[in-house]
């Protein structure tokens, strides 16, 4: 009443004038400014962080009032870089600051949610008197029942339940699975441990312990890098953002800096002001190029062709024209280019074969793995002789494996780089493959060699990588013959620049200018020059190839390892920096060994059938120059038999239960792990056992539970997402054809009809409904970023920093690490009556990182299955082990830290070390276990902080200590003391509560190639170049050359340029789309400025800031060539399916493309797809995935196995798809009931059975 009464007297109130009548007293009530100054009233600050795939790892304030978050801001309290440097900080951007909307959204998942008809089926059972285990088969063994839930996936209809019931129902899904079917049949999927680490461990954690397969991700996302393993040894060691600034020469490619790199991209920015050139290179006028100085516009997916292009540049003006003493000694010490190559005849001339070891040459007094040391020419000598470095002196003897300029006897050395000139060559012609359409697939080319009588009497000429690599380049050194260039403006050889013109549209001038300059950068600072790349050019189908261009050219120019300079890769928050703290608890290690991994891309592209679908013949993709004897296997064939020879892991193992294996064993007579090695071997050779993936559409290898956590498998992440709808999970697809090309294989079995809902079960936890959670059978609430302690680490700086509560869990929500804990609790109680204890057979892949990588010598293919050799385990099949799992434990071995850790003790990347003392700490800091059971008064990881905690006393790059004992193991092994690296900070150690007060920057570890000083930024190969640790690969040093047997006969032991592969998706499109006009586009699916994948993408700010829903980008002349007007709905469609969205006509996009940013999700403002009937789709209806065999190679040192560090990865982005209009009256929103003939026509109209 005051109030109203205040304003009915206003013009009442006494006023009194100062300042000279300029300004006047009021006597009047300023409540009503309460309500600004309470929107920025707060109770409490608390940092915490996003665990976005984003790689910011940014700091921010939570301001927390009356139990609710009110808002963020940037926190600006990191450690300083350098006084030369600019800070780290504000860190932060738009869509972070949005993110606090999503603890009230509508879109959070508040309680335990079930697919209703799963719950009644469930309840059901239960009513009749079996228990849980026994309700769950009685579902799953009736077909109507099982169909009834599967059928309706996707469409909506969840209840609630409660904690109890629902963990009851994975529990005793779970333990079914685990009885009939084996541990096996069960995978989880869950990306980018870095961003939030317990969050990822929890899940891990817990599938491990019950032996269950964790899925890879870094491959299946394509950001996985192939050409890093088969470059370094080495997966994504990338520089901190701080070290562009400390380039004097940048070329930028595939990386869109300012909208993917938001925080960091002012370091590129600024280093413009000290003079640093940027060359940007991208088809488009994306955000990054308005900062450079040149923009190159290469046609999309040539950049292999562009690069190839300065590196002839930069060979011919600095290696040949002149000797660059830098260049020189550089290519020298620290990459294969000396080593020498044997050559093999091929069609009256030769070809390269695999490189020359000392077991060649009688052994040269090595009898330690001769066949695994590789030769170089002496020029002190005037002899072959054996170089320290190579992967023989890592495994078996310890003081060799450095990079010292040393022979094996430790004499002096100068390694040869060309024997052009020197006594006793002969001039040859070598063929090298080429892919380039309408030129020649062999471009026959002289290079010196030297002629060579090995230990078996045989003569060979061998030659060097460097004088291969000059002819590969097409560089005439006046040696004669053809195919070699001696101007720039001969278009008609390979990887001149006026030839790179015709293939990339950029100019020669330009290509010219930018090699000669990044090399003269690079001469005269020692490696200051730089390439930024990223998923652009990473997600095609010959990635490996691009990336390996670019690595050639950093390697000649001797920029990797040198700060400033060398390879700077970002895709997603890939750093986990305490590896060795959190792989552990993460993967079980502290109760058994090993756990299960399996690389995703090959786990989808058999279980979502897109094998069946496979158009690309492996035969189009041979060399001619290869030995070629898998001659008309499929894809998909090359893939089974990587697994059959361990090189590939494969989930499940063999069609039988692991379980019942290890016991058939057993009965068999096997007493040990030899003995039950030795049966499966058996077995397989009999034909009685096979790999599951020879037929992967028998409902025996059918993968059975499913479980999602932070992630969006099925909307962000499906390469060839109708393929998910229809085969995995028997929903509403949109594939447009019946799969048939499949049938051509020899090693996978066909079944006439395709399966569909292979899956009994899916679980996804979540915190807001995605597509994932739309198309699960269970939704679990998890707490937020801002709702859970928990530990997140990113490339892009050296801090570790945490989650943190700032509010307790919203609703009925749970942290991760609690979810999976009650949810063991659960599987332990009904394991003990239907699992107790029992031995699993695991079948390993030869690992990186172990001796066993040196299973395959010579890279020559022994095939058992082909009579080639025995099937050995760990030699040319998988390693057989045997795990003993007490299921009825598995609570109790969650909730402690298991006894491996003091046995045991813990390793990474080859290096091992005790724990003993950690471990006792950790009793000290997180208390000990009190529940009765076999964890009883072990180190306690019940709460989150203490698993935190754990994480970083276990690891060097958080504790000083293991720093020193891991360094120290890693010092026996180089015979170099690393000691200094780590000296200053011995006696650190971080704990959460440190990185709740402020960020730390990390401990340098030997886990890592960089270190971390107050002289130089972090930056990758640091100390395979200052401390002479070799890189792991088969020579010890960085490779151009891959000499395995599957390289060559695709054709790519050398870098070589080839263009997209023809998908012919497009070839499948219905009439009805083809008569009206049309455009055939390149389906370009690059990163988003209004999300961060699809997080954020769906928060009603970031839609606000765009067009409210899907959209695709297409060029003006395009757009008015078919009568496409800016906003008008369209549908780009192909074989694989369809999407509906938005046109935004732009000038910045060229003609040819389309892009669509990733990730729109379908559950908003999505209508119905003209073609298919369906809901219309997302950016990957439209893809397939497709694998490459030559990332299937393993057993054989960087190509060697290792999760996430090498295998298939899930490109699709050589796809291309038809686009037209879609008037608005013919737009349909799907809003209609379900009806049964609605909900039976699965397929759309005319595919297939209903």
């Amino acid at each position: 009443m005051s109030h109203f009464l205040d304003r009915l007297t206003y013009f009442t109130r006494p006023r009194e004038s100062f300042s000279g009548d300029h300004g006047v007293t009021t006597i009047e009530d300023r409540k009503w400014e309460d309500a600004y100054r309470n929107r920025w009233r707060h109770d409490k600050v608390v940092r915490s962080t996003h665990g976005v795939n984003c790689t910011g790892g940014c700091s921010w304030k939570i301001f927390v009032k009356s139990g609710l978050v009110s808002f963020e801001m940037q926190q600006t309290d990191y450690p300083r870089t350098r006084d030369d440097l600019p800070n780290h900080e504000p860190r932060g951007c738009q869509r972070g600051a949005s993110f606090s909307w999503y603890l009230y959204s509508p879109h959070r998942i508040k309680h335990p949610m079930i697919r209703g008809r799963l719950l009644d089926l469930y309840r059901a059972e239960r009513k009749t008197g079996k228990d849980p285990v026994e309700a769950w088969a009685a579902i799953q063994a009736d077909p109507a029942k099982r169909l009834k839930y599967t059928s309706v996936r996707g469409l909506g209809g969840f209840v609630r339940t409660n904690w109890d019931e629902i963990t009851e129902i994975v529990a005793a899904a779970n333990v079914h699975t685990i009885d009939k079917w084996g541990p096996d049949r069960i995978y989880g999927f869950s990306p980018i441990p870095a961003m939030s680490m317990i969050s990822y461990a929890a899940g891990s954690r817990y599938l491990s312990l019950i032996g269950a397969a964790c899925g890879s991700f870094y491959d299946w996302y394509c950001d996985l890098p192939a050409a890093s393993p088969q470059t370094w040894g080495e997966q994504t060691d990338v520089p901190e953002a701080a070290d562009w600034y400390n380039s004097t020469y940048l070329i930028i490619t595939g990386a869109n800096l300012p909208m993917t790199r938001t925080p960091d991209a002012h370091f590129a920015i600024e280093t413009r002001y000290k003079g640093t050139k940027i060359v940007s290179m991208a088809p488009d006028y994306a955000e990054y190029v308005k900062f450079a100085d040149l923009w190159m516009p290469v046609k999309q997916g040539t950049d292999s062709a562009a690069f190839l292009a300065m590196g002839h540049v930069a060979l011919r003006e600095f290696y040949i024209e002149k000797e660059t003493p830098y260049f020189q000694e550089y290519a020298r010490k620290y990459t294969d280019l000396p080593m020498q190559v044997v050559l093999r005849e091929h069609d009256g001339g030769y070809v390269t074969d695999r490189n020359l070891r000392a077991s060649d040459l009688g052994g040269l007094n090595e009898t330690n793995n001769p066949e695994w040391k590789t030769i170089v020419w002496d020029e002190l000598s005037g002899a072959f002789v054996v170089p320290n470095g190579s992967v023989g002196f890592r495994w078996g003897e310890e003081g060799k494996w450095n990079l010292l300029e040393k022979q094996s006897s430790q004499a002096d050395m100068r390694a040869e780089l060309s024997c052009q000139g020197k006594d006793g060559v002969e001039i040859v012609s070598v063929a090298f493959p080429h892919f380039t359409e309408d030129e020649p697939d062999l471009l026959s080319r002289n290079i010196p060699a030297r002629r060579v009588k090995l230990a078996d009497g045989s003569d060979v000429l061998v030659t060097s990588v460097f004088d291969l690599q000059i002819a590969q380049y097409g560089i005439d050194r006046g040696l004669g013959g053809g195919n070699v260039a001696s101007s720039y403006d001969q278009a008609d050889v390979a990887y001149t620049p006026a030839w790179a013109e015709k293939v990339t549209g950029v100019k020669r001038a330009d290509l010219i200018r930018t090699g000669r300059e990044f090399a003269d950068n690079a001469a005269k600072t020692k490696g200051k020059s730089m390439v930024i790349m990223g998923a652009a050019i990473n997600h095609w189908y010959h990635n490996d190839l691009s990336y390996r261009s670019i690595m050639n050219l950093l390697h000649m120019c001797g920029c990797v390892g040198q700060s400033g300079g060398g390879w700077a890769h970002y895709v997603g928050q890939e750093k986990l920096r305490p590896q060795a703290g959190w792989a552990p608890i993460a993967f079980g290690l502290d109760w058994h060994r090993p756990p299960r991994h399996m690389n995703s891309t090959s786990y989808w592209y058999f279980h979502t059938d897109q094998w069946r679908y496979e158009a690309v013949k492996a035969d189009d993709l041979l060399s001619p120059a290869g030995k070629n004897r898998n001659k008309g296997y499929s894809l998909a064939d090359y893939n089974v038999v990587s697994t059959r020879l361990g090189w590939l892991p494969s989930a499940p193992h063999f069609n039988r239960n692991p379980i019942e294996l290890a016991a058939d064993a057993a009965k068999a007579g096997a007493t040990d792990e030899a003995g039950a090695a030795k049966y499966v071997a058996e077995q397989l050779k009999s034909g009685a056992l096979d790999v599951s993936f020879a037929d992967p559409d028998n409902p025996v290898n059918w993968p059975r539970n499913l479980i999602v956590w932070r992630a969006n498998l099925i909307g962000t992440s499906a390469k060839g997402h109708e393929y998910f709808l229809k085969h995995l999970l028997g929903a509403q697809n949109g594939v447009l054809h019946e799969g048939g090309d499949g049938n051509n294989c020899k090693e996978v079995k066909w079944h006439e009809k395709g399966p569909t809902a292979k899956l009994d079960l899916m679980v996804d936890i979540n915190f807001r409904l995605n597509s994932t959670g739309a198309y699960s059978d269970i939704i679990l609430p998890t707490a937020t970023w801002y709702e859970k302690h928990d530990l997140n680490t990113t490339d892009m700086h050296p801090f570790i920093h945490p989650l943190s509560e700032a509010v307790s869990p919203g609703w009925e929500s749970k942290s991760d690490w609690q979810i999976f804990k009650h949810l063991a609790k659960a599987f332990s109680k009904l394991a003990a009556k239907h699992l107790g204890t029992r031995k699993d057979l695991v079948a390993l892949p030869m690992q990186h990182d172990s001796a066993f990588e040196m299973a395959q010598p010579l890279g020559q293919v022994k095939d058992w299955k082909r009579g080639d050799c025995e099937p050995i385990p760990g030699k040319t099949m998988p390693l057989i082990k045997l795990v003993e799992r007490d299921f009825a434990s598995t609570y109790n071995k969650f909730i402690g830290l298991g006894p491996l850790m003091v046995k045991l003790g813990n390793n990474i990347k080859g290096i091992d070390w005790n724990t003993e003392q950690e471990y006792k700490e950790l009793a000290s800091l997180n208390r000990t276990v009190t529940l009765p059971g076999v964890s009883h008064g072990m180190p306690s990881l019940e709460e989150d902080i203490a698993v935190c905690d754990s994480v970083m006393r276990m690891a060097p790059e958080t504790n000083g200590e293991v720093a020193h004992k891991s360094w120290t193991a890693l010092s026996k092994k180089t015979g170099i003391d690393h000691h200094h690296l780590y000296a200053g900070r011995h006696e650190d150690k971080i704990t959460f509560r440190d990185i709740q007060a402020q960020p730390r920057k990390i401990i340098t570890a030997p886990t890592w190639s960089g270190i971390e000083s107050e002289h130089v930024s972090y930056t990758a190969g640091y100390t395979n170049i200052h401390e002479h640790i070799p890189f792991r690969t088969l020579t010890g040093r960085a490779h151009f050359y891959q000499d395995h047997e599957w390289f060559l006969d695709f054709g790519e032991g050398f870098c070589t340029f080839r263009p997209p592969v023809d998908m012919k998706a497009k070839e499948k499109v219905p009439a009805s789309v083809m008569k009206k006009p049309h455009l055939t586009l390149s389906w370009i699916t690059p990163h988003s400025k209004w999300g961060i994948h699809s997080t954020y993408q769906d928060n009603l700010r970031m839609l606000n800031l765009f067009r409210g829903g899907p959209y695709v980008w297409i060029s003006e002349d395009d757009a008015k060539s078919v009568g496409i007007a800016d906003n008008d709905w369209v549908e780009a469609i192909n074989a694989n399916g369809a999407t509906m969205a938005r046109a935004v006509v732009s000038q910045r996009v060229p003609r040819g493309m389309a892009m669509m940013y990733h990730a729109q999700e379908k559950n908003v403002n999505v209508p119905g797809s003209p073609s298919t009937g369906k809901r219309g789709g997302i950016l990957n209806s439209v893809t397939r995935v497709i694998v490459k065999p030559t990332n299937m190679v393993g057993g054989y040192v960087q190509l060697a196995y290792g999760f996430n560090y090498y295998g298939t990865v899930g490109c699709q982005r050589d796809e291309v798809v038809v686009l037209h209009k879609v008037e608005d009256q013919h737009i349909d929103w799907l809003e209609r009931p379900l009806t049964p003939e609605r909900e039976a026509q699965l397929n759309p109209p005319g595919v297939g059975a209903r």
